[in-house]
């Protein structure tokens, strides 16, 4: 049985190799599925990807956001990305760079490498990113993202969206907080 829109399902954190088409088209028919999913990228580099190991590339991934647009229509993703990682070069950051340019996501959650015990990166690859460079492109990837972001949300205004209202917003009387179906937080007018 189908959720209704009082109800919210949302995804969070599928691998992008295991997310079929049906999961899309059962997104863009039921209106209790939200439009948001996290699909994490981790690095625009199919280079980088291999090293991670994650079972995709680049053109793989980007494919998958293709498909999935095309199938839900106003479909909003967040991703993950790391910079950094063992033996990324400049290319490679760029291309991670290039894809938050491309895909235009709404949410990211964005890290720099640090080795982790009893994974495949600490047996056998070599930490070789020095840490003012890690430091410099997870910047650049923040300040990628937030223009991305900011010029989504310009997109956004003026439309109509169901919100899930949460509460009072924190600052100003009289307003209230809630979430789009594509997990925007906005703030409205309205009696508590």
């Amino acid at each position: 049985r189908a959720a209704g829109p009082e109800v919210r399902v949302r995804f969070t954190s599928p691998h992008p190799k295991d997310f079929p088409d049906r999961v899309w088209e059962l997104l863009a028919r039921h209106p209790g599925l939200c439009r948001q999913v996290h699909l994490p990228a981790q690095s625009g580099s199919t280079r980088v990807l291999a090293a991670m190991r994650r079972g995709y590339g680049r053109a793989a991934y980007l494919e998958l956001v293709g498909r999935a647009r095309g199938l839900v229509p106003g479909l909003q993703l967040s991703s993950d990305f790391i910079s950094g990682f063992c033996g990324e070069t400049e290319e490679d950051h760029r291309a991670t760079l290039d894809l938050l340019e491309q895909v235009g996501y709404s949410q990211a959650f964005m890290y720099a490498y640090s080795l982790r015990e009893r994974t495949r990166a600490a047996y056998r690859l070599e930490d070789d990113v020095p840490r003012a460079t890690k430091l410099r492109r997870l910047q650049e990837v923040i300040d990628c993202f937030h223009r991305t972001a900011a010029a989504g949300n310009q997109r956004e205004l003026g439309r109509t969206h169901l919100v899930l209202v949460e509460g009072p917003a924190k600052r100003g009387e009289g307003l209230l907080t809630g979430r789009t179906d594509t997990n925007k937080r906005v703030v409205f007018a309205g009696e508590r």
